[in-house]
């Protein structure tokens, strides 16, 4: 008869209701058998935890838990940061499609719980860099921007998104196309990227600290942070036709666009591998973040340092193992609104309604 994996004691309850979910001091648990599957290890001992009488198992503190291919998850990491698109990765790994999508979604879900729980705590101590990196969901025309606050040591601060309407030179058959697009799905709010930057700015720099920020001219930036009360921000600008060397007070944050062009084949200007979904892009996103944060030297030339060890984060550039080594769960970390929706899978994209969120029931 094959033994029970080797694996450590369960840290807390991880039922969200258990008063030991957030504090487990005192907490005491029963072994409650084992059951069998068939990736490795192949038993698994399960719990009982005698507060809520709620049943869970090892597997429940590890991030492939429920999955039947366990292995893929961090292929699937360095697949989706490689250029590939989501039939690609599958074609070579020999599995269908939405096995990958809900593996990358999952992936999304944990880097941002990643970030939010390993990233600095308290305002930014570097000037900080703003840009808008546009994109497109399910078509040319509806474009959104992803909003990255950026630090000079490299490191992604945040980001969020903007649902904006298509813009530039159309022809009068896009216009007639645009005009019947808003007519049945809506028009997208004028004010979405000023509100996107009041939230993303606000999350990142703490109410009664103060920052240092540069973006480029765009006007709906100033108004944005004039809304923010309690911080002191002292914003300058640059001019968009100004050199993007790295003597450019935007190098950061214009380095980090580049990344996301050259990693993400749904974000290249003419692609059949664009975002279906916001929401997909948003997860997709989040990889890329913990990977340059936590994984990419700054300079890969040098290789000295990650943008995590430059601010002190870690004494170490992580792996993907590094990155995976334990399940993180939303209710232990009081995530920020944004974050909280983006982790629910809650972002919406105005022509495809019907989008699927994502909701844990006995996964916790």
């Amino acid at each position: 008869m094959p033994r029970a994996a080797s694996a450590p004691p369960p840290p807390f309850c991880p039922n969200p209701s258990c008063k030991y979910h957030r504090n487990p001091k005192g907490w005491r648990f029963k072994k409650k058998g084992f059951y069998e599957r068939e990736a490795r290890p192949r038993r698994i001992q399960r719990y009982r935890c005698p507060h809520c009488r709620r049943s869970f198992s090892s597997q429940t503190f590890s991030t492939t838990y429920w999955l039947r291919r366990p292995e893929l998850l961090s292929t699937i990491f360095h697949r989706v940061l490689a250029c590939s698109a989501y039939r690609q990765i599958a074609s070579e790994l020999d599995v269908s499609h939405t096995t990958v999508l809900g593996q990358a979604q999952r992936l999304g879900r944990h880097c941002l719980l990643f970030q939010e729980r390993h990233g600095p705590k308290g305002p930014p101590k570097e000037p900080l860099a703003l840009d808008g990196f546009r994109s497109f969901e399910a078509g040319q025309y509806w474009p959104f921007d992803a909003n990255l606050l950026v630090g000079a040591s490299h490191f992604v601060y945040g980001f969020n998104e903007a649902e904006l309407r298509r813009s530039g030179t159309l022809t009068k058959g896009q216009r007639r196309k645009r005009e019947k697009l808003e007519e049945r799905h809506g028009r997208p709010d004028p004010q979405a990227t000023r509100k996107a930057v009041e939230e993303l700015v606000g999350r990142v720099v703490p109410g009664g600290s103060r920052a240092e920020l540069w973006s480029d001219q765009h006007p709906a930036y100033p108004r944005a942070l004039a809304r923010l009360r309690g911080r002191r921000i002292q914003h300058s600008t640059v001019s968009s036709r100004q050199s993007r060397t790295a003597r450019n007070p935007l190098f950061p944050v214009n380095l980090a666009d580049l990344l996301l062009r050259h990693t993400g084949a749904h974000h290249k200007r003419e692609t059949i591998a664009f975002s279906k979904r916001r929401q997909g892009a948003m997860y997709r996103l989040a990889i890329w973040q913990v990977w340059r944060n936590w994984l990419k030297w700054t300079s890969e030339r040098r290789r000295e340092r990650t943008p995590a060890q430059a601010l002190g984060l870690v004494g170490r550039r992580l792996r993907v193992r590094d990155v995976l080594a334990e399940r993180l769960f939303p209710s232990r970390l009081g995530l920020a609104p944004w974050v909280a929706r983006c982790y629910a899978g809650a972002i919406p994209t105005r022509c495809l309604p019907q989008g699927r969120r994502f909701d844990a029931k006995l996964a916790f």
